[in-house]
């Protein structure tokens, strides 16, 4: 039968890890669900990052449940590595997954959710969870001028590898993780500036032998919002700060304004820029749920734990800091699934007592 012909118990955005993990946990409750993506495969936006992309949590925290992440757990996975890993999750628990499909709507009527899609399919569920997390809308800042540059402008989630950028200047803009990471590659082919608002925090990304998300799991501070996955300090094994004092790369406060071939900094000195390449995060993308009221105001997601605050039977994974720091990362995101699963099935126990309007619609 094809799956907009009848009413589904759950309907997940978002065939990342946040939907993913969430698959299993409604697949152990036996649960009619699909999950969506407008990727082809699953795995979300992992194979659309920088290629040398490396996580900085080991492969024995970045497992999903119910399969571990091959290799060496010590070992500190790359993107294609977790691209694989996801796909073979999906596969290995043979999870209800379509992809190629974007959803463009989310509807509420007579309590049953009508999610709209780009391919002209409507489909029906008790249920929706938004899976698509914090990370498909990349953030760039306003600053004045930077219309007006005339070089390269872009957001990390359009780098791919430093070849492009071979003899150039490059400015990259941030102070996390991935925005020191890309800057020490482009430092191996370009003249690199890194431009931060504040000056960089590193941490030592081991500890008395033991990883910085080891620490973080012993002292429990993975389950508070104290930390940001979007801006943790930046975790170094010394390599980074060391070559931060180098010729070829430095740190330099936040630029104030962008003139054509240049960038103003704010001694009013100029330095001339071949590219602009702004590390500035992402903000979650919300757009397809505008018919329900999820978002204040100042674009806040209204939710609690995942639970939304005024749509019953909406519920969210893998929103950043959702429930703690590690809500957005691969080890926080079967947790989170987890929480929710109680919450989840009350909802769909009490849609199937008897009820005028609990009839299966279609679509």
């Amino acid at each position: 039968m094809n799956e907009s012909s009848r009413t589904l118990d759950v309907i997940v955005i978002g065939g990342g890890q946040a939907g993913l993990a969430l698959g299993w946990h409604l697949q152990q409750h036996g649960l009619d669900f699909l999950i969506i993506d407008e990727q082809t495969l699953p795995g979300g936006n992992w194979r659309n990052y920088y290629d040398s992309l490396q996580l900085f949590s080991p492969a024995e925290y970045s497992a999903l449940p119910g399969l571990p992440f091959p290799g060496d757990p010590k070992s500190y996975p790359l993107r294609d590595e977790v691209v694989r890993y996801l796909e073979a999750y999906a596969g290995e628990f043979r999870l209800p997954f379509q992809g190629g499909t974007r959803v463009m709507g989310v509807a509420q009527k007579e309590k049953v959710f009508e999610v709209r899609c780009d391919t002209g399919a409507t489909f029906c569920a008790r249920s929706v969870v938004v899976a698509s997390g914090g990370f498909s809308r990349p953030f760039t800042p306003s600053i004045l001028g930077l219309e007006s540059f005339s070089g390269t402008c872009l957001h990390s989630s359009a780098y791919r590898t430093p070849e492009p950028f071979a003899g150039q200047r490059v400015v990259v803009v941030g102070a996390a993780n991935s925005a020191v990471q890309i800057a020490y590659e482009l430092a191996g082919v370009a003249e690199v500036v890194l431009a931060t608002r504040e000056k960089i925090r590193f941490f030592p990304q081991r500890i008395l032998g033991l990883d910085f998300h080891t620490w973080l799991k012993f002292t429990k501070l993975e389950q508070t919002r104290w930390l940001s996955d979007q801006s943790t300090p930046v975790l170094d094994t010394g390599k980074y700060r060391k070559a931060l004092n180098s010729v070829r790369f430095r740190r330099r406060p936040m630029f104030q304004e962008v003139l054509s071939d240049a960038v103003v900094w704010p001694d009013r000195s100029t330095t001339q820029v071949d590219a602009l390449i702004f590390a500035t995060g992402f903000q979650t993308n919300l757009e397809f749920l505008s018919q329900l009221p999820v978002a204040d105001e100042q674009g806040r997601v209204l939710q609690r734990n995942g639970v939304a605050n005024q749509v019953p039977g909406l519920y969210f994974v893998g929103l950043p800091k959702q429930r703690n720091f590690a809500s957005a990362t691969l080890r926080g995101v079967g947790a989170d699934a987890a929480y929710l699963m109680p919450r989840l099935l009350e909802h769909l126990n009490g849609w199937r007592l008897p009820h005028p309007s609990a009839s299966p619609r279609q679509v």
